[in-house]
């Protein structure tokens, strides 16, 4: 099967900061765009940025792994090389991460290098990757 893109919509108070914020800082692609909404290229998947002025962010986290991660969240596996250099570029820019960059479930099936920050709206992103990708979807230990 060929993976296809997804299609993600989700609100944000400030069209300027968001359109700085994707375009800029993430290099994203800008699509099509209204005074009320931006299409980005993320990664190959389109995300709609639509502005709604009363857009406060959702503030739920469950544990995983000795950290509270942010629900909702959306993000992209990447590449181990795309994913540090995204990390970098983040930093860079000043952005404050609520998760650092790190390595969960280390020495587990699904080890996995991941971050968290947020958006200008505070829409909370996850970035992940895999030295393996085929542990995305492990449950359990290989045997060696």
């Amino acid at each position: 099967m060929t993976l296809r893109p997804f299609h993600l919509a989700f609100p944000v108070h400030d069209l300027a900061a968001a359109r700085h914020f994707y375009g800029t800082v993430m290099g994203c692609a800008e699509g099509r765009s209204s005074d009320h909404w931006i299409d980005f290229d993320f990664y190959g998947h389109q995300i709609v940025a639509h502005l709604d002025p009363a857009a406060e962010p959702v503030a739920v986290a469950n544990a995983v792994d000795g950290h509270d991660v942010p629900v909702p969240h959306f993000g992209v596996v990447l590449t181990m090389s795309d994913w540090s250099a995204l990390a970098e570029r983040v930093r860079a820019a000043g952005v404050a991460f609520g998760i650092e960059p790190h390595v969960r479930f280390k020495g587990q099936a699904g080890e996995q290098a991941t971050m968290f920050f947020c958006d200008p709206s505070g829409n909370a992103l996850e970035f992940k990757a895999f030295a393996d990708d085929t542990m995305l979807f492990a449950t359990e230990k290989a045997d060696a």
